[in-house]
């Protein structure tokens, strides 16, 4: 490991940036981009905004941890789907959900009414052909002004990394799942 000096001087930002919504994506092989997003919504939630989070692969009666928790402190958290793809009996209907859910999420986006909106697992959808991308950008443009959006999952199309003003990618560099570590309660779910 080298040592490094901490820097002594702050970075440099434009004296009058605008103060808006941003788009955010976090996207990679690697584990903590919901995480990531989650930790959003609690920092915003935390300033006595409004937020809203949409799981786009997760069943409406998801109980992990996140809705749990989320649920105690009053954020609401849905999810649109019904599992991921290899687990779906009809993926027909898992596209159907995915639409539906796109059409919730999109609503709550256009209103205005919430500070931060979490799409968590929105890729998947994208990349499957079962969300229309051209859709999907349109209204991350046009979304209110004030609106923050946090997009997680997988490949993100570079159509929204085009048009996002901050991209995060999570880079698998190991995983317990490799050494034949199952999934850990509180961790994974």
């Amino acid at each position: 490991m080298d040592i490094q000096n901490p820097p002594t001087e702050a970075p440099q930002q434009r004296e009058h940036a605008e103060r808006r919504g941003l788009l955010i994506v976090n996207t990679g092989d690697g584990k903590g981009k919901s995480t990531a997003a989650f930790g959003l919504a609690l920092r915003a939630f935390g300033r006595g905004k409004a937020v809203r989070i949409f799981q786009f692969m997760k069943v409406p009666s998801a109980r992990f941890g996140e809705h749990r928790a989320f649920e105690q402190l009053g954020i609401p958290i849905e999810g649109l789907g019904d599992g991921f793809s290899w687990k779906s009996k009809d993926l027909e209907r898992s596209a159907q959900l995915a639409r539906e859910g796109w059409q919730r999420a999109a609503a709550a986006i256009t209103s205005g009414e919430h500070f931060l909106v979490v799409l968590d697992e929105l890729t998947y959808p994208l990349i499957y052909g079962w969300v229309p991308i051209d859709e999907v950008v349109q209204t991350l443009k046009n979304r209110p002004k004030e609106v923050h959006v946090v997009l997680t999952g997988r490949d993100c199309p570079p159509e929204i990394i085009e048009i996002a003003d901050t991209v995060s990618e999570v880079k698998k560099i190991k995983h317990a799942y490799e050494a034949g570590i199952p999934a850990q309660r509180g961790i994974e779910d």
